[in-house]
């Protein structure tokens, strides 16, 4: 797991804001956890500038993370044959 930003305000009931490490920025629709490994929602827009970016979050349910709490993302590696534009070749 790696830590994606720290939670900065809530919107509604279902959507919350944090300030990210440009460094460790997952991707869009990434699966953010809080410090429990409890899934909370995904990264659903990332906006603001490139040093201090900014991520919106739709939760699963009511928001449960406080302002000021760390949140993470868990590391997912696609294989070779998942990825875009990767083929094999095979000698006949």
């Amino acid at each position: 797991m790696k830590v994606v930003g720290r939670a900065m305000s809530t919107y509604g009931r279902r959507m919350f804001l944090i300030e990210c490490d440009a460094a460790q920025l997952p991707g869009l629709y990434s699966e953010v956890m809080d410090r429990r490994t409890k899934p909370v929602g995904k990264i659903m827009d990332v906006f603001g500038n490139v040093k201090t970016p900014y991520a919106l979050i739709l939760t699963h349910g009511p928001c449960s993370v406080a302002p000021g709490e760390k949140v993470f993302a868990r590391e997912t590696r696609t294989p070779a044959t998942a990825r875009s534009g990767s083929f094999v070749t095979r000698a006949r």
